[in-house]
C-alpha cells in the first residue's frame, strides 16, 4: 500500500504494483532531466494543464527510481500502465503533490 504520508504512489506497471515517491535525490535527478529547468515551472504546467508526456515520464522515472527501481525511461517504453496514459498522468501529478503537501485527513 501506497503511503501518502511518505508521498507514496502506486502505479500498476506490466501487471506489477509499484510505490513510487519523490525522494530527495529523485526530486535532483528529475530537475536534471527538465527542459523548464525548475520544479516550480513543472508545478506549474500541471497546474494549467500544459504537461507534455515527457513531463509525465519524468516524473514517473523519478518516482519509481525514488522507491527504489534501478530502471531508465528507456525501460519504460514498451510498458503497459494500468489505466494507460491518463492513469500515468493523474500519478504523476499525485506524486508532484505529494512531494510538498501533507496529506489531508481522512
Amino acid at each position: 500500500m501506497a503511503n501518502p504520508w511518505r508521498g507514496e504512489v502506486a502505479l500498476v506497471i506490466d501487471g506489477e504494483r509499484r510505490v513510487m515517491r519523490l525522494t530527495l535525490g529523485a526530486l535532483a535527478e528529475l530537475e536534471a532531466t527538465l527542459e523548464a529547468g525548475s520544479l516550480v515551472a513543472l508545478v506549474e504546467r500541471f497546474e494549467t494543464a500544459a504537461f507534455t508526456t515527457r513531463d509525465v515520464l519524468a516524473l514517473i522515472v523519478a518516482g519509481l527510481r525514488g522507491g527504489g527501481w534501478q530502471g531508465r525511461a528507456g525501460d519504460l517504453t514498451s510498458a503497459q500502465i494500468e489505466g494507460g496514459p491518463v492513469a500515468a498522468a493523474k500519478a504523476a501529478a499525485e506524486l508532484l503533490a505529494r512531494a510538498f503537501a501533507l496529506p489531508e485527513d481522512g
